[in-house]
């Protein structure tokens, strides 16, 4: 005789996808938009996963507008949130030559220290090939999770994997 299988909760997975002009306002944009985007998800502004993710989306959005940017291509922010579970962000840009790195700047430089703020709050983040609905697209996605059931506290950091 055989148990049945186990019984699985159903989890839904709750999908944003949003391209913004690769400039300062298109970053600034994609930040207000992730935010209120995860209020209307259950995730309140202000909250510290609300205000983590913020971060993550605007580091990765400024990298992509600074960094990634081609002149007259978009950058493209999706979010996916299976609730309880994890959230992830992913920003992509056209631009696959650059791959990012959470190097410590030196003491004085004005920039770079977006990813090491990346690193230091995501659970995991990496840079993987830019794919859409199965195709590869020229360019890069550099992709952030937040583990839902981790207490933000005891998030370390998330290590890094480049493609």
């Amino acid at each position: 005789m055989t148990s049945p299988p186990p019984h699985q909760l159903a989890v839904t997975v709750r999908m944003f996808t949003q391209r913004f002009s690769s400039t300062p306002l298109g970053a600034r944009l994609a930040r207000h938009l992730a935010g209120t985007q995860l209020h209307s998800w259950g995730i309140p502004h202000g909250s510290a996963l609300s205000d983590t993710a913020a971060l993550i989306v605007a580091e990765l959005a400024a990298n992509a507008v600074t960094h990634g940017r081609v002149p007259g291509r978009d950058f493209e922010l999706r979010l996916s949130h299976a609730p309880d579970v994890l959230l992830r962000i992913e920003v992509s840009d056209t631009r696959a030559e650059h791959r990012p790195a959470a190097a410590a700047p030196a003491p004085l430089d004005e920039t770079g220290r977006g990813l090491l703020l990346v690193d230091a709050l995501a659970d995991r983040w990496e840079v993987v090939a830019r794919v859409t609905q199965g195709v590869a697209l020229p360019g890069k996605t550099v992709r952030a999770e937040l583990d839902l059931g981790t207490p933000a506290r005891s998030r370390g950091g998330g290590g890094l994997a480049l493609d």
